[in-house]
């Protein structure tokens, strides 16, 4: 086994056939939602929902222009994540990375960023969706079930990532 790499390496991967495809997922349904809000904005009553309890209960009303700050939240975290799947040397990684392993561990690396990326993206599409129908009086919560779900796929993900990593050699 090789020594531990005293330097990063630059690697130009290209992306997977998955990676692509959960990005193409996630920005229809990103821009899905925010076309859901432009076509309803005119029904859309000056509050809105600003915050849920766990329960997935409006907690808290506010004016409908806090609404836009969800679909800007999730513009910034898909540019911020799409900039640091494209820096993988600048991930974390455990000591046992060398040169024979470098590809593995920046492919598994940037392969789980996406991966979280798009859940994030996912349920910023789902929130917005959710948000307009709750101010449109269609439904009137998001359901006890929502945090639950939501943490569940995402530290699922996470805890599958990092189980894979660890089988790296």
């Amino acid at each position: 086994m090789k020594d531990y790499l005293p330097y990063r390496p630059i690697l130009k991967l290209p992306k997977t056939r998955i990676e692509k495809t959960l990005d193409g997922i996630g920005i229809l349904l990103f821009v899905g939602a925010i076309l859901y809000v432009v076509m309803n904005w005119g029904n859309i009553p000056d509050d809105v929902p600003a915050h849920f309890n766990a329960a997935g209960e409006v907690d808290r009303w506010g004016s409908k222009f806090e609404f836009i700050i969800l679909p800007i939240i999730g513009l910034f975290l898909f540019v911020l994540m799409s900039l640091l799947e494209k820096a993988p040397h600048m991930h974390n990684y455990p000591s046992r990375i060398n040169e024979s392993n470098v590809e593995q561990f920046y492919l598994h690396s940037r392969k789980l960023l996406n991966v979280i990326k798009n859940i994030c993206l996912m349920m910023f599409a789902y929130l917005i969706v959710q948000i307009g129908r709750v101010a449109l009086g269609k439904i009137e919560t998001l359901g006890i079930g929502f945090v639950p779900v939501i943490l569940i796929i995402l530290f699922g993900a996470i805890g599958i990532g990092l189980f894979k990593q660890s089988k790296i050699k």
